[in-house]
């Protein structure tokens, strides 16, 4: 009788799983890809994959949380390496271009997803929607520290149609366009906000009307 595995064996054999299963579905869409396929590119087999994961959706889950945890820890680690609040915004699409130019790039893995599986699976549909939450998310806080809150939805519009529009080109100039449209767009939220910030603190319309109201 083979020795039950051991924790660590589990743990290897599902990241072994999950790279197979996130290159294939990448590369080929998760519709595309049969278990079967997933099996041969793990070495796993079948009765063992199940046992991780009972059902395809389950794999699909656990690839995309996975990628999104790796993918929003390189965005940070990448973006909070520069000193200056609104470079740090700006450095985002930096991000993107390096990214966009990577061999194999086929897109947002989430938008993907999303097109393949969006209206017929809850679970897949909230782990989409919970990656472009936290992206909002960290993109706000940067915008934040910027002194530029206001432009948090259009930054995050500028990333994701660039991510969209690289993906359909096979082309990295999407991020450098947007990275222009965006430091435009922070250039005039700065001036808007010193334009409207009087010598006591007292906050005016920039056309010189009387003060607006601070909620």
């Amino acid at each position: 009788m083979p020795a039950p595995l051991t924790e660590e064996q589990n743990r290897r054999a599902r990241e072994d799983l999950l790279d197979a299963a996130e290159r294939l579905f990448y590369e080929r869409g998760i519709q595309a890809v049969g278990m079967d396929q997933v099996r041969a590119a793990s070495d796993l087999p079948l009765k063992r994959i199940y046992r991780l994961f009972p059902t395809k959706e389950d794999l699909v889950v656990a690839m995309l949380r996975r990628r999104d945890r790796r993918w929003r820890e390189s965005l940070t680690v990448s973006v909070e390496q520069v000193a200056d609040p609104r470079a740090r915004v700006l450095a985002v699409f930096d991000w993107l271009a390096g990214w966009f130019a990577e061999p194999g790039f086929r897109g947002c893995a989430w938008i993907n997803a999303h097109g393949e599986l969006g209206s017929s699976s809850p679970a897949v549909l909230a782990e989409v929607r919970s990656h472009k939450r936290a992206f909002r998310a960290q993109l706000a806080e940067w915008a934040l520290a910027a002194g530029v809150p206001a432009a948090a939805d259009a930054v995050f519009l500028l990333a994701e149609g660039a991510v969209v529009t690289a993906g359909i080109a096979g082309d990295p100039a999407p991020a450098r366009q947007a990275r222009s449209a965006a430091a435009a767009l922070l250039a005039q939220q700065g001036g808007v906000q010193q334009c409207g910030v009087q010598q006591g603190g007292e906050t005016t319309d920039p056309s010189g009307s009387a003060p607006a109201s601070i909620s």
